[in-house]
């Protein structure tokens, strides 16, 4: 029998003063008469016992309503929530930095082909607004959950492991800015490096078998040849890099002792938005000066800042600026899903992800402005600490390494 019940049970019982109100530390006394009022050969009921029957079903009626109150908001007699279990059919992905700009836009995919997405984010470098878009998109219950979290809390993690059934981790939590890097290197190492000890401990404790890791051509440093492959030995120059290479070395680590999938996915500058707009990149301000180009550019041709600063005009290109490889955050967020589907228990995949052709910053200032019709101010500065000489180069390399995902 429900506490609910029960209680209903027992009102009668109280109304017709079986159960008193001394049961319940009601002590307080009275003396009054037994005998009713009498006026005109009419009988009243004496106010004190009708004030006593009031407050009897005063109480009662609260009673119940805490009974209720406490049914509804027990765990442990409430209905399970449908993240804590798994389901036949559908894969729970937790996407880490899912706030973020890539991570949102993973969640965005993964949320259209219908998998289960419980995003975890301290908002440091994520936007509660791309939270609030998912939650409009798909509010159906079971799809979609949020949790406000620091993945570097080892009892915060343990706790979102073991009140979830995931089926797999995406893995993009994580600070991203090489010249910031450079002047708060500890900030990189503990968000980065140690944050993705945590995560994986987790998964090894609570036996979530599948990691797809975002990581970054950061970790090849200067390559003494071209193109860059997989094969290319990693040797980064900045301590964003660096955080990246530790992290992974950890996962392979690991990996040599379990039967986790691993895919780990090495990009390079990330350009773009969701088609429709609902989603995108907004870097905090005090966040700009070390963000990407892109957005960086598109700051400037609306206005929101007051030009655009592009750093390092003597690299050994064409017209001395640095070349990259800039990738659609759509086309990355599919490598990331197809890797997802290809992943194998007990095998790894590494991949380096790109378009396979490099352009120059001031390729890409100028094709700003002509998409924007804005003449942007642009100033040249000395580069970034920490930048390689032909930083992102990828006029060769990545596309043809991603033919085995069927992209």
């Amino acid at each position: 029998m429900t506490i609910e019940n029960t209680a209903i049970l027992l009102l009668p019982q109280f109304l017709r003063g079986r159960i008193h109100l001394q049961m319940f530390n009601f002590t307080k006394s009275r003396t009054r008469s037994n005998r009713p009022s009498s006026l005109g050969g009419m009988d009243f009921v004496d106010p004190v016992k009708k004030s006593g029957l009031v407050r009897k079903i005063i109480f009662a009626t609260s009673l119940v309503a805490l009974c209720i109150t406490i049914i509804k908001f027990s765990p442990s007699l409430s209905s399970p929530s449908p993240f804590s279990s798994h389901e036949a059919g559908i894969t729970h992905v937790l996407v880490t930095g899912g706030a973020g700009y890539i991570g949102s836009h993973a969640a965005l995919r993964l949320l259209k082909d219908s998998h289960r997405v419980t995003i975890v984010d301290n908002l440091s470098r994520g936007n509660l607004g791309a939270i609030k878009v998912l939650q409009n998109l798909f509010p159906e219950p079971g799809r979609l959950q949020f949790i406000y979290a620091d993945l570097g809390d080892p009892k915060a993690v343990n706790k979102i492991f073991s009140e979830n059934a995931f089926d797999a981790v995406m893995h993009f939590a994580a600070v991203a800015y090489v010249g910031e890097s450079t002047l708060d290197p500890l900030k990189y190492y503990h968000n980065i490096t140690s944050n993705t000890l945590l995560v994986l401990e987790a998964m090894a404790a609570h036996n979530v078998n599948t990691l797809i890791y975002s990581s970054t051509c950061a970790t090849y440093g200067e390559p003494d040849k071209m193109p860059i492959t997989e094969e290319t030995p990693q040797h980064p120059i900045n301590p964003y890099g660096t955080a990246k290479k530790m992290a992974e070395d950890i996962i392979l680590d690991f990996h040599k002792n379990s039967d986790m999938a691993v895919m780990i996915l090495r990009y390079f500058n990330v350009i773009g938005s969701d088609p429709e707009g609902r989603l995108g990149e907004a870097p905090r301000p005090e966040l700009r000066e070390h963000g990407r180009i892109s957005a960086a550019c598109f700051d400037a041709a609306r206005g929101i800042t007051d030009g655009l600063k592009v750093r390092g005009t003597d690299y050994k290109t064409t017209d001395g600026t640095c070349i990259r490889d800039y990738i659609d955050v759509t086309d990355l967020v599919d490598a990331h899903v197809k890797a997802l589907a290809k992943a194998q228990p007990g095998e790894v995949g590494i991949y380096n992800v790109g378009t396979g052709h490099g352009r120059s910053v001031k390729e890409f200032v100028e094709a700003c402005k002509r998409a924007t019709g804005v003449s942007v101010k642009v100033d040249y500065l000395p580069r970034r600490p920490g930048r390689v000489e032909m930083a992102k180069v990828a006029s060769q390399w990545i596309w043809e390494s991603l033919k085995g995902l069927k992209l």
